[in-house]
């Protein structure tokens, strides 16, 4: 029997008697997911290897828990695997996780029954699972167990392998509908949530204090500072020092109509979920019930994301007229690929235009239009504050996204637009997570930060932090050196006047400004750095400096071919050995990337 589990879950007990393919996410810098954290951790303490942060302390609860963790080459024995990592190309440390997975289980005594698959989501993440999944799983899986059976059992597992028509799998989950008042939400232990869905139950409402504008209007952008209040939270939203802020979205109340309407559902019907009939109970508690449909629809259905080909495919099965049925089926398979990128992808459709635009004859009841519809995800702010100076309040810096689609009409972004709509005084849901921005332990350690546009966010925050130990503590500080990059000084250069105070206070020591559009040639931050290369080395090298960076993973690649090149020269070594000194750098924490695509 097969049976998904979360990697969280997963126990010795587990693995002596499943077969396991394991699909591994890569976070941030080459880290594991929350939910893949012990099981990594231990993996590589059993193994003896290491993944490219696994230095990085572990929290205090995970030490509490944690098994034996002596080397044990044999701990899986007899564990049949394989691993595909889900990644992105555009990051350094692309399918890490993955990797790392597969290096460590076959160093555990686990027996790798295939090549680890390694998908890309910069380009086509389903496409590579496919592909991975037809020409190279299946055939290893019926060699391996298939072609030993009996001839009557593997002609019926060949025959279920052959359909080409695949039904729509049972809905896991059931709707009550509740007609008296009953606005108290059901009583749900943490311990019996699936692990994706957590913050829906934990997070905490908090109250937006302040809101300015950082970019000029004559930039037709928006960028946002905003203060939440956390003062009022029981404890239960605490920050260190440019940590995460995680935010829950909510879907804007003219997309959630929209869906409504095409549906046919009443938003102010109240249900309870539960899980259907022989069901895991799980399935109940995919977000707080009772609830309305409006809230439901609200807070946690991803609306206006681009579905990905995988969810066209049960959307099929839903629409009433042959058209709609074919075009959805036909972008989904695999020869509709480029059909699918042009007409969702590229255009920024989602879930919301298809059934009230694309295809108006998709009709389902509620619970299954729960189960086919993506959650809607947390968006993730590095904060913009020092927990020392602003223990209370959690400071955020908000890119606005806009965009005008190719027919005229403008896609929002669902978290940044909800910020943007959330009047002063008024709540939003959030919690805090740890981020891998940590000053050195000692304050006169140099640092040196890289973080154009809003990724001087975080870099705010560490000055804000030094500052506070220089001007109220009374520590040597420093030196403490900034790369800042925009278009231009009037239009969107953010935190100015603070920066020049930072300045004038004796905590900032240096100062590097890149705009890239006020002279003929495009200046950028890592063209600044390059100018810079001695002294960056001597900072690195001689006085042991931390580096941190922040922004696209774009400019966060040419910030790494610029570190390499400075490390090459000015080291006299070679590139492959400069590349070995930032990794050590990046394994003991004093190089910190936190990007984006």
């Amino acid at each position: 029997d097969v049976a998904g589990n979360m990697l969280s879950k997963l126990t010795r007990d587990d693995t002596g008697k499943n077969k396991a393919i394991f699909l591994m996410s890569t976070y941030g810098e080459g880290e594991p997911t929350d939910n893949a954290a012990r099981v990594i951790r231990l993996l590589w303490k059993k193994s003896g290897l290491k993944g490219p942060n696994s230095d990085a302390t572990e929290d205090e609860e995970e030490k509490k828990t944690e098994e034996d963790v002596t080397l044990d080459p044999t701990y899986l024995k007899g564990l049949d695997y394989a691993v595909f990592g889900l990644g992105n190309k555009q990051y350094q440390f692309f399918n890490a996780m993955g990797k790392a997975a597969d290096s460590s289980l076959e160093k555990v005594g686990a027996n790798k029954i295939l090549e680890i698959g390694l998908g890309d989501d910069d380009d086509d993440l389903e496409a590579d699972f496919d592909n991975w999944k037809d020409n190279i799983m299946w055939p290893a899986l019926k060699k391996k167990y298939v072609d030993t059976l009996g001839s009557d059992n593997a002609s019926k597992l060949n025959t279920v392998k052959k359909k080409k028509e695949v039904k729509l799998p049972p809905c896991h989950i059931s709707v009550e509908y509740i007609t008296s008042n009953q606005d108290k939400v059901d009583e749900i232990s943490l311990n019996d949530v699936h692990s994706s869905s957590k913050h829906y139950f934990s997070a905490v409402d908090c109250p937006v204090t302040l809101k300015r504008e950082l970019r000029s209007p004559e930039d037709g952008g928006s960028t946002l500072h905003m203060e939440i209040d956390i003062s009022n939270s029981g404890g239960r939203v605490k920050y260190q020092t440019a940590d995460n802020l995680g935010v829950l979205p909510v879907n804007s109340d003219a997309v959630v109509e929209a869906v409504a309407s095409a549906l046919e559902f009443d938003l102010d019907a109240t249900f309870r979920l539960k899980a259907a009939p022989g069901q895991d109970s799980k399935h109940a508690s995919l977000f707080p019930s009772p609830i309305t449909v409006r809230e439901c629809l609200s807070r946690y259905c991803n609306l206006t994301s681009a579905p990905r080909r995988s969810e066209l495919k049960l959307l099929a099965a839903y629409a009433k007229d042959p058209i709609d049925k074919s075009a959805l089926l036909r972008m989904a398979s695999k020869e509709g690929k480029n059909e699918y990128r042009e007409k969702i992808l590229n255009a920024q459709i989602g879930l919301v235009d298809i059934v009230s635009k694309l295809c108006r004859s998709i009709r389902m009841p509620l619970e299954h239009f729960i189960s086919v519809c993506p959650r809607l995800q947390t968006r993730y702010y590095t904060i913009s504050s020092s927990s020392s100076c602003h223990p209370q309040s959690i400071h955020a810096t908000v890119a606005i996204t806009k965009t005008e689609r190719s027919d005229g009409s403008i896609f929002k972004g669902v978290c940044s637009n909800h910020l943007a709509d959330t009047s002063v005084n008024n709540t939003v849901r959030v919690f805090c997570r740890d981020s891998t921005f940590r000053l050195p332990s000692d304050p006169s350690t140099p640092i040196i930060m890289i973080g154009p546009g809003t990724g001087v966010a975080p870099m705010r925050a560490l000055l804000q932090e030094r500052s506070y130990m220089k001007l109220e503590k009374k520590l040597i500080v420093g030196p403490n050196v900034l790369y800042f990059g925009c278009k231009k000084r009037a239009l969107d250069y953010l935190y100015e006047e603070e920066i020049e105070q930072f300045q004038k206070d004796g905590v900032l020591t240096q100062y590097h400004v890149a705009f890239s559009r006020e002279q003929k040639e495009k200046v950028y931050v890592q063209n600044l750095l390059a100018k810079n290369a001695k002294e960056t080395w001597k900072l690195i090298n001689d006085l042991g400096a931390y580096v941190y960076v922040c922004g696209g993973v774009k400019m966060g690649g040419d910030v790494s071919i610029t570190l390499r090149a400075i490390v090459s020269d000015m080291g006299e070594m070679s590139s492959d050995d400069a590349k070995n000194y930032l990794d050590k750098m990046t394994s003991k924490g004093r190089y910190i990337q936190e990007l984006w695509a």
